[in-house]
């Protein structure tokens, strides 16, 4: 049966094997390529059509009659390389899950969709919010994570996007209007690029 799924991660084996994590519809499962090294469809960030040969023994299954489902902005190195920071974003936060919703390979699909022709960046931080929101740890810029103070008119964010006051952080700050604006419709439309960096800048330090 024919998988779809992203590549995450790889690593190399003994000679020029590799180790392959790869996000399914359904699953996280690393996978066994011989050669994997030869072959150029196989990169992070690439969504590839697989088989999975299942060996049925200790040894991780192996990965057969490979092809790549291209999107346009590969070519673009500035575009890949923000997909790799987005991408690789998911490894830590889905760290030993085995078995995932369809809800995380939907996410990426679309993103990769949007990725040509918007801002990587808008692409990246919408979908992230929707991430948080699927997930429950969506926190409103209502209280600092800190002090545990009401925040007022601007606020700053840690990881995850926890709020909190830009003085108990010491890092820039972001309107709370517009940010909870954001929050609360995972639209970017109304934020500046420099306010579109500032968020993307956190998110890739860990969802």
């Amino acid at each position: 049966m024919h998988i779809k799924g992203f590549v995450l991660e790889l690593k190399r084996a003994k000679n020029e094997d590799m180790i392959a994590l790869i996000l399914s519809r359904d699953e996280i499962k690393s996978y066994y390529r011989f050669y994997g090294a030869r072959h150029s469809i196989l990169q992070v960030g690439y969504l590839l059509d697989y088989e999975n040969e299942d060996t049925h023994s200790s040894f991780m299954p192996r990965l057969r009659n490979l092809s790549h489902i291209g999107f346009p902005w590969l070519k673009d190195k500035n575009r890949l390389l923000l997909w790799h920071n987005f991408i690789r974003s998911f490894i830590p936060h889905l760290r030993d899950t085995h078995e995932i919703e369809n809800f995380y390979f939907e996410l990426l699909l679309e993103a990769a969709k949007r990725w040509e022709k918007q801002n990587p960046k808008r692409v990246a931080c919408e979908n992230y919010i929707k991430l948080l929101k699927f997930e429950g740890r969506l926190n409103l810029p209502e209280r600092c994570y800190i002090c545990e103070g009401k925040i007022q008119e601007d606020v700053a964010l840690m990881q995850a996007f926890k709020p909190a006051h830009p003085e108990c952080i010491y890092t820039p700050s972001i309107n709370k209007k517009k940010l909870l604006g954001f929050f609360e419709s995972s639209s970017s439309l109304y934020l500046e690029d420099n306010e579109i960096a500032y968020l993307f800048d956190i998110l890739t330090k860990g969802f």
